[in-house]
């Protein structure tokens, strides 16, 4: 080849690379540019008709009065519980100097824009304004709906003072629902649904429940409530067998709303977003409520929760990955109470290792004053602590330990047999408390001061005590407890912009726990309990194991479980809490004996197994927990089954219906494999009847119950039921042949 052609040729080549360059570089873009959005958004076409927004799979009606209603599309029908715009009922209500204000009209048109927004890159928004002559107020509503999330539509509402004086807003309303099951399931009672709200009320008062003719909770979200509870995810569900909604808030911090849910006299549902006293409005200022939401669904809770979760990752929300270690099973020292010592804990080792459990918690009461955590000298002497979790590694099990962050004692009340008196963390830093209206240290759960998590020099108080306990003491995570919300802050030397602002910031506390105990021990668990009630989202993304929180029996359990699947990742790490709890007889007043063997609500539902027996037998106080020879061996053979299917790991799907599918049922994949749980309406109720199992890929599958290891028979997955007749529950392995 000549010099020329040999030229002519790179220089052609050259002219090649180039363009290929620049239409890699065109498709690059092409790529990068947002596609357009499939929502459709049809304008009235005369008379009452409303804005309707259209998705493949939802429509929101948005009426001329402000009603929102939302309707699935499904087999070709519009199907709904949403009788809003039936009953004239308005999505948003303000109320201005003691009286509601009804004389918004219509400012010009509705806007139609592309939706700017952090749930996806395409969606529409529906922008309303409207005006108040009486108050001068201009209200302005925003209806945005995401191609990423179809079934969702969020609304953002503000007040702007257009007058020349003060407004004092008293009361908003918004997202303000009618629902009437007999629109979905002829025949239903319009109150007949289930319901889950996410309000933290009360130690074991059931979050998921079906809703009575005479039902009525006031559901306080982000707010301290009855004594130290509160907290909670602001979402409230509603489902029949065909149709559900759920409204709630999707703010990445606890917000103090009220949600709440009543019977109305004509047997109807009410829901609403509420808050009490929002602002005083000046001349020109304005006033947003929360960016909330409804979602339309088929399903029962999980599918708006996780709806829910996925909503606030887009929004900033970061949820951890768990670690294997997540997955242990877990023995607590709670068997032995308030006065546990190391050779209580350490007396189990042989136990532990026979049974294959590879964690031990201390729990409560080995400290001697809340605030401090130190160890009793009377229980946990000298360096009896280190020597303790020293003796636990050697043999192989790793430990946590209890307490109980931002509680402090100030010389007033007690719990149980232990009396509060002042502690240093107190005499040191007074200023560091939260203070009530009244000026007086306010009070949490236990009857116990608060320290304000929005003071920096009290987070950095609990970064050092998370350093003392995993690298000082040398333990491998925590068992965080009686964790709810924080009171609102009034103490005037904290220089709050809001009392709320204690409320807020209390992710930032536990922020600082976890991400600390983290980057000292990468596989380490950090628990966080509240107790007898749903978790608050504060805190939530600030755990590896989630916990059940003091169920009350079985089926507590196997919800709670789903609960944290859904708001926490279908492989999330569920510790079951003790196997005790999953039976309990009322005692006494208060008092509850508590004598559970339910490991299968656990297991079956792929949460993290746990017990807190006492060994060996030979105090007649701990004789209901004692592991006895009996129970022994059917220990042995339940955590023998956890370690050897390992569940908790799995794939938690989405196939039945909470209420509506009996028996009641739950399943998991993994490593291919499909896994199966029946339970009875309760423990000792026998089941006879048909169990389907959903979710097969095609093909045939041989049916094995692996508690018993016997052969069930043999399904096609174009049919795949069975006849069967259980006690109490039935779990079940589908192979494919």
């Amino acid at each position: 080849m000549s010099r020329r052609r040999l030229c002519s040729a790179t220089a052609a080549m050259l002219v090649f690379l180039l363009l290929a360059g620049g239409c890699k570089e065109k498709k690059a873009e092409e790529q990068a540019q947002p596609k357009s959005s499939s929502v459709k958004v049809l304008a009235p076409s005369g008379g009452e008709a409303p804005w309707v927004i259209e998705t493949g799979t939802a429509e929101f009606d948005i009426g001329s009065n402000g009603s929102l209603q939302s309707f699935l599309l499904k087999d070709g029908k519009r199907l709904s519980i949403d009788s809003t715009a039936g009953n004239d009922t308005a999505a948003d209500v303000l109320q201005v100097h003691g009286k509601a204000v009804d004389d918004f009209k219509l400012a010009g048109s509705p806007q139609v824009v592309d939706a700017n927004g952090k749930l996806g890159p395409v969606g529409k928004r529906v922008e309303f304004t409207s005006k108040s002559a009486s108050t001068g107020i201009e209200k302005t509503v925003g209806v945005e709906v995401y191609d990423d999330f179809p079934s969702m539509a969020i609304v953002s509402t503000s007040y702007k003072n257009g007058g020349s004086s003060d407004v004092i807003l008293d009361r908003v309303l918004t997202q303000r629902h009618v629902l009437d099951a007999s629109l979905a399931d002829t025949g239903a009672q319009p109150y007949q649904m289930w319901l889950f709200q996410g309000a933290s009320i009360d130690w074991g008062k059931d979050e998921i429940l079906p809703i009575q003719a005479n039902y009525s909770a006031k559901n306080v979200m982000g707010a301290p409530v009855n004594q130290g509870h509160g907290g909670g995810v602001p979402v409230n569900a509603f489902w029949t067998k065909s149709v559900g909604m759920a409204i709630g808030h999707i703010e990445t911090v606890p917000m103090v709303v009220d949600m709440p849910v009543a019977v109305g006299k004509n047997r109807r549902v009410d829901a609403s977003i509420e808050i009490d006293n929002p602002a005083t409005l000046k001349p020109g200022e304005s006033f947003s409520t929360p960016r909330t939401f409804v979602a339309i669904y088929a399903g029962d809770f999980y599918k708006p929760l996780r709806m829910y979760s996925e909503a606030l990752q887009k929004e900033g929300w970061t949820l951890p990955k768990p670690n294997a270690q997540d997955y242990g099973i877990a023995w607590c020292g709670w068997g032995y109470e308030f006065n546990v010592t190391p050779a209580d804990m350490t007396g189990t080792i042989p136990k532990l290792k026979e049974l294959g459990i590879h964690w031990a918690t201390l729990d409560d009461r080995w400290f001697d004053k809340y605030g401090d955590w130190n160890p009793r000298k009377d229980t946990f002497p000298d360096d009896s602590i280190k020597k303790m979790v020293q003796d636990f590694h050697q043999q192989g099990i790793k430990t946590q330990i209890w307490w109980y962050p931002l509680v402090v004692e100030d010389g007033t009340g007690r719990w149980e047999s232990h009396k509060y008196v002042v502690a240093d963390v107190v005499k040191e830093h007074p200023d560091w408390l939260i203070l009530d209206e009244d000026g007086k240290p306010a009070k949490s759960f236990r009857d116990l001061a608060t320290l304000c998590p929005a003071v920096p020099g009290v987070q950095e108080y609990m970064k050092k005590l998370a350093e003392k306990f995993i690298k000082d003491w040398d333990f491998d995570g925590h068992k965080l407890d009686n964790i709810y919300s924080v009171p609102a802050c009034y103490n005037p030397k904290h220089h709050h912009k809001s009392p709320q602002d204690s409320i807020r910031a209390m992710a930032d506390v536990y922020k600082t726990i976890f991400q600390t105990t983290r980057a000292l021990k990468p596989d380490s668990v950090t628990q966080i309990c509240p107790c007898g009630t749903t978790p608050n989202i504060a805190w939530l993304p600030y755990m590896d194991q989630a916990v059940t929180a003091d169920p009350v029996g079985g089926v507590q359990v196997r919800r709670r479980i789903k609960v944290y699947k859904a708001l926490l990742g279908p492989k999330s790490a569920v510790y079951g809490d003790h196997v005790e709890l999953s039976e309990m007889t009322p005692v006494g007043k208060d008092g509850w004996s508590e004598h559970g063997e339910d490991f299968a609500s656990t297991l079956g539902t792929g949460g993290v197994l746990g017990t807190k027996f006492t060994w060996p037998d030979k105090n007649p106080k701990f004789k209901r927990v004692a592991l006895t020879p009996e129970k022994e061996e059917h220990w042995k053979k339940w955590t023998s089954l956890y370690n050897e299917k390992m569940l908790s790991d799995g794939e938690f799907r989405d196939l039945y219906i909470h209420g509506y599918d009996n028996p009641e049922a739950y399943a998991i994949e993994k490593d291919g494999t499909m896994y199966y749980a029946f339970f009875a309406k309760d423990a000792k109720t026998a089941y006879k009847g048909t169990i389907e199992l959903r979710g097969l890929e095609p093909g045939k599958y041989r049916v094995i119950d692996y508690v018993n290891d016997k052969q069930l028979g043999t399904i096609d997955s174009a049919s795949p039921s069975l006849e069967m007749s259980f006690t109490g529950h039935l779990l079940v392995e589908a192979m494919k042949q």
